[in-house]
């Protein structure tokens, strides 16, 4: 429970997008929009994966983690943003915050996990190929998943639970579509060196961390790539792993401004359209790229597409499909 002096402040109100009545509705379309689309786009990946046998591989599980890992990152930050813009109230409570500020953050950071445990996944199997199935079996690809799922959580609870004794005795206004760490800390009237150095190692730890990781993977991915002979062969290898770079390069690029700063007062307009970028954006991108980026799953959604303009047809011109 929180201590008197904490007790000052019982809620935030979320500036978000201050500005028109018109700035105001064109922001709550386009992110009731982005989200919907988010949720229906990677809820079709996790289907289209679940329903056809022969993607049930480590690869297309880690994807489907993937997916829903999307849908929860967005989840945990833009119902609110729309609640708040279509309505008056800009108020979330304490406990709210601090809830909305954890869950954002944990899923941020196993997405690290999860982006680097995809590259090793991608580096055995274009490097072993032979010996992938062995290596990488159901059980090590279900505890790399659980593992990166555990990790995200637990990383950000000792970030968490410093902001949690933080005192906020003056203005409660966070300058912010949803509860960043950032503006949270600038509202404190207590010191919050601690705080930011321990933010700051954590976000360095994770971000470099599975960067490294990441990079190693594709370092030796790109080596054995280049190794194969035939063109042909050099493609299919690239094609393998191209989705899943791009993904890397537009999260990476993203979040590496958002947490790895020295300071937290720096930039918070800058910072609020980054994190548009990094909680809307990315994820509706996310399931497109591997829609068309990825052979197997390409292939799939010509034959879906395929077979249904034909059931149409024969249902709508039947003579069409008669023998003469």
């Amino acid at each position: 429970m929180w201590n008197r002096s904490r007790t000052h402040v019982k809620e935030f109100f979320l500036v978000g997008f201050p500005g028109s009545q018109y700035l105001q509705l064109t922001m709550f379309l386009f992110l009731l929009f982005a989200y919907v689309l988010t949720v229906m786009s990677n809820v079709s990946i996790i289907i289209l994966v679940r329903t056809h046998r022969h993607l049930h591989s480590p690869m297309y599980y880690f994807l489907c983690n993937f997916a829903f890992l999307e849908i929860c990152f967005t989840t945990a930050c833009v119902p609110k943003t729309l609640v708040n813009l279509g309505s008056q109230s800009q108020s979330i409570s304490f406990t709210g915050c601090l809830l909305q500020m954890y869950f954002v953050f944990s899923f941020g950071c196993t997405e690290y996990f999860l982006l680097a445990v995809m590259a090793y996944d991608h580096y055995l199997a274009i490097c072993y190929p032979l010996s992938y199935s062995t290596i990488m079996n159901s059980t090590l690809s279900k505890w790399l998943a659980v593992v990166s799922w555990i990790g995200g959580f637990l990383t950000i609870s000792v970030p968490t639970s410093l902001i949690s004794r933080l005192s906020f005795c003056g203005s409660n206004v966070i300058h912010h579509f949803f509860c960043d760490i950032s503006p949270w800390i600038i509202l404190s009237c207590t010191d919050t060196s601690l705080v930011e150095m321990v933010c700051f190692i954590t976000f360095t730890i994770v971000i470099l961390g599975s960067c490294v990781i990441t990079l190693v993977s594709y370092t030796y991915i790109i080596h054995t790539i280049l190794k194969i002979p035939s063109a042909q062969g050099r493609r299919r290898a690239f094609s393998t792993c191209s989705s899943h770079l791009m993904v890397i390069i537009i999260w990476y690029g993203s979040t590496i401004f958002l947490h790895v700063k020295p300071s937290v007062k720096a930039s918070l307009e800058l910072t609020k359209i980054i994190t548009i970028l990094n909680t809307v954006i990315t994820p509706l991108l996310n399931p497109f790229i591997y829609a068309f980026r990825n052979t197997a799953v390409k292939e799939i959604l010509k034959k879906t597409f395929s077979w249904k303009t034909e059931s149409h047809a024969q249902r709508f011109c039947p003579g069409l499909f008669l023998e003469a």
